[in-house]
């Protein structure tokens, strides 16, 4: 008996340092697609379209042509004004999302405020692209 508590303790020690493993890695690359996401998306803030969709994934890339993302920046960024503010509300790593070939992701939420909109929510996916990098991958504003 006191064999089998033995073993059931320390499965249990084990299994408890892998979870804090695996979220301390999770933290480790949220961190970083965080990073990759800001960078990103201050090009779209300063205006710069067509620079942010030369730093996107290739999976965005091959989704919107260069021209028709500037278009469409212009039609929903621009009215927005300038930022105000931006703070992550969340970050989650995931290695498969609907719709996107499995990968490294980490889907991350912004709180956002623009001089013409107060509040806004911004949803950036970075993957880590073949270069092995975290570019942006998806772009989602409402």
């Amino acid at each position: 008996m006191r064999k089998n508590i033995t073993l059931f303790l320390t499965v249990l020690m084990v299994a408890g340092v892998t979870t804090i493993c695996t979220a301390a890695d999770n933290s480790k690359k949220e961190a970083a697609a965080i990073r990759s996401a800001t960078n990103w998306v201050q090009l779209v803030d300063n205006g710069k379209y067509g620079e942010s969709w030369d730093s996107s994934a290739i999976i965005f890339k091959k989704a919107i042509s260069r021209d028709k993302w500037e278009q469409a920046m212009k039609q929903v960024r621009s009215p927005l004004g300038k930022l105000v503010s931006r703070t992550v509300k969340s970050a989650t790593y995931a290695t498969s999302l609907p719709g996107a070939p499995d990968g490294k992701y980490v889907v991350i939420q912004f709180e956002t405020s623009f001089a013409n909109k107060k509040s806004a929510v911004e949803t950036i996916t970075p993957m880590v692209d073949s270069d092995g990098k975290w570019h942006v991958s998806g772009y989602y504003i409402r």
